[in-house]
Order: C-alpha cells, then sequence, then structure tokens
C-alpha cells in the first residue's frame, strides 16, 4: 500500500514536496501527535538549498535560516530576530 504523505518515523508527516524553480527542495510538514510530534499544524515548510543553506517556516510564525557555513537566524513569531 501506497500514501503520498506517509509517516517519515521523526515525528511528522510530510504532505507534500517538491523543487521550486531554483532548484531548491521543498517541503510541506504536518507535525502531529499522532505521529510522536507535540503541535498540530499543516503549516511548517522546510526548503533544502542547492548552496547547503536550509530554512524553516513554522506555523507559529517563526522562522529559522541556516546559511550552510555556520551561520544560522531564527526569528521568534513575534517578529524579534536572534543570531545565532
Amino acid at each position: 500500500m501506497s500514501s503520498s504523505s506517509g509517516s517519515s518515523g521523526k515525528g511528522y508527516d510530510v504532505t507534500s514536496s517538491g523543487t521550486n524553480s531554483q532548484g531548491n527542495h521543498y517541503d510541506s510538514r504536518d507535525y502531529t501527535p499522532s505521529t510522536g510530534g507535540n503541535q498540530s499544524n499543516d503549516n511548517t515548510y522546510h526548503y533544502s538549498n542547492n548552496d547547503g543553506s536550509y530554512y524553516y517556516s513554522n506555523s507559529d510564525g517563526s522562522t529559522y535560516h541556516n546559511d550552510g557555513n555556520g551561520g544560522s537566524n531564527y526569528t521568534a513569531a513575534g517578529g524579534k530576530k536572534q543570531a545565532g
């Protein structure tokens, strides 16, 4: 039996995924209690970029970006940016 979402075994289901026009991979993740997570949402996105950087956009409005070279930025739900 196949499923388009399926459980990843990492506490979330990938509900959709693809490659954008820049060739970067993205997926939409559902962190639900049934898969071991502690949130119920379908508005969390993860982007893996060709340059080694990655980006998370969370359902609470917070974001996290790692530039792939040791630098990172986290922006809290209220909009306050914190360098990592």
